[in-house]
């Protein structure tokens, strides 16, 4: 006899054991990161089975280095990843909102409100939160906006040096260049043990030059840049050993050389190349005087080509003559070895103008951080720059859940249950957010509810040192408003797709994956 005959109370238990099974694992990935919203936040450590540490504050960090089986658990991370990649922040908030909305729907769902009427309402909701948002988004006014240091303060976790370098980076790269969906202002961080805080226009390449035998430092660059390996064309094994073969081996030898002195001949001072170097070329290029990095991955590749205004050539374009070849040649002011911390800058590109922004650290172990905390105040500049931004400490979506409340009006039956979930989603991090600060979240958030609609100002919040009602834009306490609607979006998301869930289903292994597991577990076969 199953579940379902054993009477109606079994039958209950049956139809919600897919959502709360669902919602507890949602729970275990929330209660993982809430301890690291707002400035009280406490870091978290993970360790692997090696010993290897991470001690950090950054929740999709967090999210990404655990250790989760659990379908629906992954859902709720892949949100955050998503919420990274788009905006490069606020994925503790998306995780918490989400988390908030899955939980108050099976809350709603044991009162006996039907699912299909909690997921409407709580679309509806979250629709309308979010075009309430958008209205009270303020627009940056342009890159030299005092507002701007703020937001990479608030991003960056109170850390004044990086957020000065992010808006220093911001202002010497232009509001055009930030607009460019292409261009993420998080890229062109790089954290280094040991080195001082710097902002400059120029490239640094995280290599060394291929031989000390090599310039270390150079001026009037000229650069050649191969997206490919610095190698003669290969013949193979069975070619070689006919007198044809051999011979065509000669011929394409002799070939290389050639081009390889054509790269002297034409001034090139600087080769970098995307694979290896053959010792004949490095030989050569030794003899000319000229600095070959190898082995460089794409994107410093392609970030080197736009500041020097290179165009990338394959080996074989090496046989064009040298007057075309001329024009794949980038250039630069100077070029030079960092020895102490085994880099190479390329600086004063000809090309597209790019600011580097290097974070120092006085230990291997804070590298890592002191990356993740510049790259979130990078992310949250560039998205102020380009959809403004909104006060932060939880307030604005304070102000999103008094104004949801009243919208419930508009919504008739069960479904209004739904938008009742949105409301107490949107009140999360504020509550979390005090929490942390160690003060009493039911109390604070309904005395900034109060606060909000007494004064009828929308950026009330709770000062975390004082615990006192504050104006959040007044202290500077403010969030790139894109990085809210793509939060509370991805949030709603996540949710509905979670308490849709009614049945979980192993499924069947696919006949290839079956036939691997059970060639693996054949005995006398090792293990791999």
């Amino acid at each position: 006899m199953n579940l379902k005959q054993a009477g109606s109370g079994a039958e209950v238990d049956e139809s919600l054991a897919a959502l709360m099974t669902n919602a507890n694992a949602v729970r275990a990935i929330t209660a993982a990161v809430e301890g690291t919203i707002g400035p009280k936040g406490l870091d978290t450590m993970l360790v692997d089975r090696f010993g290897e540490v991470i001690i950090t504050n950054d929740g999709v960090t967090i999210l990404d280095k655990m250790e989760v089986n659990h379908p629906a658990a992954r859902m709720l991370i892949n949100i955050a990843k998503a919420q990274q990649a788009e905006v490069g922040d606020g994925t503790t908030t998306a995780t918490l909102m989400a988390g908030a909305l899955v939980a108050e729907g099976v809350n709603q769902v044991l009162r006996g409100v039907p699912v299909a009427r909690v997921i409407e309402g709580l679309k509806y909701g979250i629709d309308q939160a979010l075009i309430h948002l958008k209205q009270q988004a303020r627009v940056l006014q342009d890159i030299h906006d005092p507002v701007l240091p703020n937001v990479a303060r608030i991003a960056g976790r109170e850390h004044e040096d990086i957020a000065q370098l992010v808006v220093e980076a911001a202002k010497l790269i232009g509001m055009e260049k930030l607009a460019d969906k292409k261009f993420k202002l998080s890229d062109i961080i790089t954290a280094q043990e040991g080195a001082d805080n710097e902002v400059f226009m120029g490239v640094i390449i995280d290599k060394e030059r291929m031989s000390e035998e090599m310039p270390q430092a150079l001026s009037g660059v000229k650069a050649l840049i191969l997206d490919d390996a610095l190698e003669p064309e290969e013949i193979g094994d069975e070619a070689l050993g006919t007198e044809a073969g051999f011979k065509r081996y000669i011929e394409l030898q002799e070939e290389f050389k050639a081009n390889v002195h054509k790269i002297v001949q034409l001034g090139v001072n600087v080769v970098l190349a995307d694979r290896g170097v053959h010792e004949i070329a490095e030989e050569i290029l030794i003899d000319g005087n000229v600095l070959v990095i190898q082995r460089m991955n794409a994107k410093d590749l392609r970030r080197v080509a736009e500041h020097v205004g290179a165009r990338m050539i394959k080996r074989t374009g090496l046989k064009k003559s040298a007057e075309d070849l001329l024009k794949y040649i980038g250039r630069a002011d100077t070029v030079y070895q960092d020895e102490k911390l085994e880099q190479v800058r390329i600086l004063g590109g000809k090309g597209k103008p790019m600011a580097t922004i290097l974070v120092g650290a006085a230990t291997a172990e804070v590298v890592g951080e002191r990356e993740r905390i510049a790259k979130d105040a990078a992310s949250s500049v560039q998205a102020t720059a380009r959809g403004g931004y909104v006060p932060g400490g939880g307030s604005t979506e304070i102000a999103l859940a008094r104004q949801v409340e009243k919208d419930r009006e508009n919504i008739k039956g069960m479904a209004a249950y739904g938008v009742d979930c949105v409301v107490n989603a949107l009140k999360r991090p504020l509550a979390q957010i005090v929490q942390n600060a160690g003060y009493n979240p039911l109390e604070k958030v309904e005395e900034v509810i109060a606060a909000q609609t007494g004064q009828r100002l929308d950026f009330l919040g709770i000062d975390c040192d004082t615990g006192d009602i504050a104006d959040m834009a007044a202290l500077g306490v403010l969030d790139p408003a894109p990085v809210k609607l793509n939060a509370i979006k991805a949030a709603g998301e996540v949710a509905v797709a979670i308490l849709r869930i009614d049945t979980i289903i192993k499924k069947k292994e696919e006949p290839d994956k079956a036939a691997k597991a059970a060639v693996a577990s054949e005995p006398g076969l090792p293990d791999f």
